[in-house]
């Protein structure tokens, strides 16, 4: 028997808040760089040539603007209404599915959830929009997203859309779409807005291809913010090694490799190789490597795939090379990162998603990671793979626009990529050598040791009165436990022992003044005093090492300090300090170790002091001069020390590195002293990009040293 449950049923349904776009747009849209690239893959998708990214006053955000105007196809009042103001519309996962393209350039659509439009709340709280579409009439609609919350449900939010019967943009037959952003939430500063612009030009790919897509971004106001920032037409130009190959058959039928050395190389020279190359020839069938490690040939008409054409432009990230040849070296890694790898081209159209960052369908960087000197890794590489599609019939597309079906045409079509690849890597690797040899850092080796040795036994052969010979190698031994102490020591705390320099460091410099009074006539007294100097200074570091406890210290006061110890050194030489730093009227207590900061701070100026030097002697007119000044950020205390000199011989990268210098005999020591300091302090050494950091004119071609101090 069942028991009747009485009761009555409702019809009910969701209403969703009218806060639910903002909260949504905040959850899934990340940060303000992100909203705008979504609003720049919006005008992709709608077919545009050509996108423009207008900011106007971005540092005043009351009254600054960004505005994104594109040349797609627009949109007509019933998508307007029914597709961009539906949160979630499936309008372009529909397409995905059913595979269908834009009309001009063949694209399927990369934005999918319908929801990243709604994400431009995060720029600013009034946005304008005035589309038009072909053989329709232009359309304005005006949201303030700062009214939302004034509304319970989504539904309340009035939205008015207006049909203009004359277009007052797009006049003449022009189509597309505008959007204006005010009431900004943000002032933009100088940095994000040049991650943005590396972000925009980071996504186009330097191939032409039928696919043309052209994003701009520009500050109306400010267009020296971007000064210095690479441009995507200069990338090719970059690259080192470039390679060009088809295969037929079982064959390569053409193949040209070129190393391409730039002009800041005059050392190496342009190198070509063609089929008839030693090693080419070898690999003129086409093989792969199968599970058993064994080489099993393969032929392209065994399928329907037709001919296919590999290019491929190669680069070198080495700190040492981008020194010969790249003024924006950030920008220029993070437009590989995200724009390298491989691309497929069937007819002039790409195939996605090859060649996106997330793909690595090649396996490139886990052939990097087992032979890091030989392989090729995705973010070298700018390469792009060419069929026609009347003779690929066998490489069939997914659906879901995620390349082709892994069937076994697309494996031979992977593998005969992968064959290009071991032959040109084979032929880089020589070049690469060839590279470093001759433009590569020499690292130096460390002295103190020998040095030692070299003093024990100049005092045994020298050195007449035995008391003192007996004191001073007593001395001498008790430098070296001392020394290997102190070492053993810092490497237990830091692993590789390379903290161990700032005791070397100073070391060297009396082990050499003990070196020059060992050679001097009755000098047993002097050398008495150095050596015993010498042990109380090993010491003294030791004591350092174990106790440079952090305080909150006046930042200001300990750049007077720096400046106080080194005020002789300056007014010898005759070097001139601006003292921006005491305009600067925000906090100025930070935890650190002072006297490690202190010392760093020197290091610097006595680079700079050398440096200028070196630059007035090949312009004497120049006058001499250190700029100094802080700059606040969000989180950190920037000290900013640059001068008017040679400015950095060598890779900054490489300057941090132990035993790397570009003085003649120099140790290669103090910055890699300054950035350990600074690391263990929670701070970060940087050496800005032009344009990152605010300095005089007559500053901008010497170095620059920030001290990023943790606030």
């Amino acid at each position: 028997m069942t028991n009747k449950i009485e009761g009555t049923f409702i019809n009910a349904k969701f209403k969703p808040r009218a806060r639910l776009l903002l909260q949504l747009g905040d959850q899934l849209i990340k940060n303000e760089s992100i909203a705008l690239i979504e609003l720049v893959k919006n005008a992709y998708d709608a077919d545009a040539n050509v996108v423009n990214v207008l900011m106007d006053i971005p540092d005043d955000n009351s009254n600054g603007t960004i505005i994104i105007e594109d040349d797609g196809y627009g949109m007509p009042i019933d998508i307007v209404e029914n597709v961009w103001l539906e949160p979630g519309s499936d309008f372009k996962t529909k397409k995905i599915e059913n595979n269908e393209v834009s009309p001009k350039y063949k694209r399927l659509p990369i934005g999918e959830k319908g929801i990243g439009r709604f994400g431009v709340h995060k720029l600013g709280n009034i946005i304008e929009l005035v589309t038009k579409a072909e053989n329709s009439k232009e359309v304005y609609v005006k949201i303030d997203w700062s009214t939302f919350n004034e509304y319970k449900y989504l539904e309340d939010v009035p939205i008015k859309i207006f049909e203009r019967d004359i277009p007052l943009y797009f006049t003449n037959g022009k189509t597309g779409t505008q959007l204006t952003i005010s009431n900004l939430h943000k002032t933009w500063e100088r940095g994000v807005a040049r991650e943005i612009k590396r972000a925009i030009t980071s996504l186009i790919s330097p191939f032409e291809t039928k696919d043309s897509f052209k994003p701009e971004f520009d500050i109306l106001n400010r267009p020296d913010w971007f000064d210095g920032l690479l441009k995507w037409e200069e990338v090719k130009e970059l690259s080192l090694y470039h390679f060009k190959a088809s295969m037929k058959g079982n064959e390569i039928s053409s193949f040209k490799y070129e190393f391409t050395p730039w002009a800041s190389m005059p050392k190496l020279e342009l190198k070509e190789v063609g089929l008839d190359d030693k090693l080419v020839k070898s690999f003129k069938n086409l093989k792969y490597i199968n599970e058993k490690n064994k080489e099993i040939g393969f032929s392209l008409d065994d399928f329907s795939i037709g001919e296919i054409t590999f290019e491929g432009y190669v680069f070198d990230l080495d700190s040492y090379i981008l020194s010969l040849g790249v003024s924006d070296k950030t920008g220029f890694r993070k437009y590989m990162k995200n724009a390298g790898g491989v691309s497929v081209f069937r007819d002039g159209l790409r195939v996605y998603d090859y060649g996106e960052p997330e793909n690595d369908w090649l396996g490139l960087d886990y052939r990097r990671f087992n032979s890091p000197t030989k392989s090729i890794s995705n973010n070298l590489i700018l390469g792009a793979v060419f069929i026609n599609r009347k003779d690929s019939k066998d490489l069939i597309e997914k659906t879901n626009r995620e390349g082709f079906i892994e069937n076994d045409a697309y494996k031979a079509f992977k593998n005969s990529i992968l064959h290009i690849f071991d032959c040109v890597e084979i032929l880089r690797i020589g070049d690469k050598r060839k590279l470093k040899e001759i433009y590569g850092p020499t690292p130096k080796s460390a002295p103190v040791m020998s040095l030692l040795a070299d003093a024990q036994d100049y005092v045994e052969n020298n050195v007449k009165d035995e008391s003192v010979k007996k004191e001073i190698v007593k001395f001498l031994d008790k430098i070296e436990a001392d020394y290997k102490r102190v070492n053993e020591n810092l490497l237990k705390a830091a692993g590789a022992g390379l903290s161990m320099s700032i005791v070397v460091h100073e070391v060297d410099k009396i082990i050499g003044e003990v070196m020059k009074v060992l050679t001097a006539e009755n000098a047993s007294d002097r050398v008495l005093k150095l050596v015993k100097h010498l042990s109380s200074l090993i010491d003294g570091y030791a004591e350092i090492i174990r106790k440079s406890n952090q305080n909150n210290e006046n930042i200001i006061e300990i750049i007077d300090q720096a400046l106080f110890n080194t005020e002789y050194r300056l007014a010898a030489h005759k070097i001139k300090i601006i003292k921006e730093y005491k305009n600067y009227n925000g906090g100025t207590k930070v935890k650190i170790a002072k006297n490690l900061l202190i010392g760093s701070l020197m290091n610097v100026i006595d680079n700079s002091i050398y440096w200028l030097d070196k630059a007035n002697d090949a312009k004497p007119s120049l006058i001499k001069s250190i700029f100094i000044n802080i700059i606040e950020e969000e989180n950190y205390l920037n000290l900013v020390f640059t001068d008017n000199g040679t400015g950095f011989l060598i890779p900054t990268e490489d300057i941090v590195e132990p035993f790397v210098s570009a003085k003649p005999n120099g140790i290669g020591l103090g910055l890699h002293i300054s950035n350990e300091i600074m690391l263990a302090q929670k701070g970060k050494l940087i050496f800005p990009n032009v344009g990152d950091f605010e300095v005089p004119d007559e500053f901008k071609n010497g170095a620059t040293i920030v001290f990023a101090l943790k606030k």
